[in-house]
């Protein structure tokens, strides 16, 4: 069996917190789970899963969503209905029936 050795690493109490239940309702301790991800890594040589930027978090969007959170809280929003969004004229029901 190979050596074993200890791994230290910040992380956000939350995340940590979240992880740990996460890991529990899967009957694995956060150290089993790090090992698998670890083990995954190095077997593919690529991180297993999808790394990608959202851009709704861009720092861009951020400061366009706190300006006008800002011009909401001063009353000087301005508002339009958006002309994508179509009002449904039946119901799930009617929608059933007719399908």
């Amino acid at each position: 069996m190979a050596q074993t050795v200890n791994v230290n690493f910040g992380l956000d109490e939350e995340v940590k917190k979240s992880m740990e239940q996460v890991c529990s309702d899967l009957g694995l301790s956060m150290s089993s789970a790090s090992t698998i991800f670890a083990i995954k890594v190095s077997r593919e040589k690529r991180i297993p899963f999808d790394v990608s930027i959202v851009p709704f978090y861009s720092e861009s969007n951020i400061r366009y969503l706190e300006k006008k959170m800002e011009e909401y809280k001063a009353g000087q929003l301005q508002s339009a209905e958006h002309e994508l969004i179509e009002e449904l004229d039946y119901t799930i029901e009617e929608k059933t029936i007719n399908s």
